[in-house]
């Protein structure tokens, strides 16, 4: 096992491949010991070169909203108004302290996805 620092594309492919081939390997084996390392190291390798951005909050609502199979009459229920609901959906107007707090508590979106910049 030789274990080292992901530099490249390459290198990255190359422990994704191997990674793939112990993957299942079980946990205190030399393999199991290799495949959490690699686990780590393409984390990181991800994390710098292939970041993701968290959506913004209306993507963030409209997304949990799909997933609770919730229409606007519904969200207007958990956060006022039916119009303020779409003033918010057409970024007329910004999500208040209360409703980040209604929508983290009701829906269960996380703070992080609700208070991100959005224009």
């Amino acid at each position: 096992m030789e274990i080292k620092v992901i530099k490249t594309d390459e290198e990255y492919t190359q422990a994704l491949e191997r990674l793939e081939g112990i993957f299942d390997a079980m946990e205190g084996t030399p393999d199991g010991d290799e495949a959490e390392l690699l686990g780590i190291l393409i984390e990181k390798y991800e994390d710098e070169h292939y970041p993701i951005e968290a959506p913004d909050p209306i993507e963030a609502i409209k997304f949990r909203m799909e997933q609770m199979n919730m229409d606007n009459k519904a969200l207007a229920e958990v956060i006022g108004y039916k119009s303020r609901v779409s003033e918010i959906f057409n970024h007329k107007r910004k999500l208040s302290l209360k409703m980040i707090r209604t929508l983290h508590e009701k829906l269960k979106i996380p703070y992080e996805s609700l208070i991100a910049d959005y224009k």
